[in-house]
């Protein structure tokens, strides 16, 4: 639905909506209808998918006289698909690691960070199943950006998939982000996990087959 990052010229709908929010903050349904030039109808239709989706929020404000109105803002979920400088600091720092260490310093660094966040993040799997533990996972990746799914097969194992990575152009310059990204869902899942999708094969997402333990 959505670019993995929205610049200054946005192609859709739905991409202007979210670049007004950004630019105005709180904005009524009345308000948008001006600025995008469609009706009220398909501006809450568009609202209430972005709503869906997470990056939109609303609230009631009382008025003085008549009926109470409601105002809309971007998530916080919503701030990954803005440019950031994130990205750029990321990639200098590995590149200075990659200039002292070289780039099995990267990878052990990375591998540092893996261990990191799956000891900070090992409280949200205990004591859970692993269909639990599937949909934690999946939460915990949407909520850095990765517009993170997943499903149950007929056959008892799961498939997660991301349809935005938040680290696209990183992965891009350093596959080590991406060679350990399903190590750190088997260590959080305590289950075989394998990379079926890859987006930088021109995958249009990154799938995961989570294995259930023979």
């Amino acid at each position: 639905m959505l670019v993995p990052k929205l610049g200054q010229v946005p192609e859709k709908t739905q991409e202007v909506l979210l670049l007004h929010l950004k630019r105005n903050g709180e904005m009524t349904v009345s308000e948008l209808c001006g600025l995008l030039g469609i009706t009220e109808m398909a501006v809450r239709r568009h609202l209430a998918s972005l709503q869906h989706d997470g990056l939109v929020e609303s609230k009631t404000v009382k008025q003085t006289r008549g009926r109470p109105t409601h105002r809309y803002r971007l998530s916080d979920k919503a701030a990954g698909l803005f440019p950031s400088g994130f990205q750029a600091l990321a990639g200098d720092f590995l590149d200075m690691v990659r200039e002292e260490r070289g780039h099995k310093g990267v990878m052990e660094f990375l591998s540092h960070r893996n261990d990191r966040i799956a000891e900070r993040l090992k409280t949200r799997m205990a004591d859970k199943s692993l269909g639990d533990r599937v949909a934690e996972v999946a939460k915990i990746f949407t909520e850095d950006g990765y517009m993170t799914e997943w499903e149950k097969l007929p056959d008892g194992n799961y498939l997660i998939y991301q349809r935005n990575c938040a680290l696209h152009d990183l992965a891009n310059q350093y596959r080590q982000v991406c060679v350990l990204e399903p190590k750190l869902i088997e260590v959080l899942l305590g289950v075989k996990v394998t990379r079926q999708q890859y987006m930088l094969k021109n995958d249009p997402v990154c799938g995961y087959l989570v294995r259930q333990k023979s």
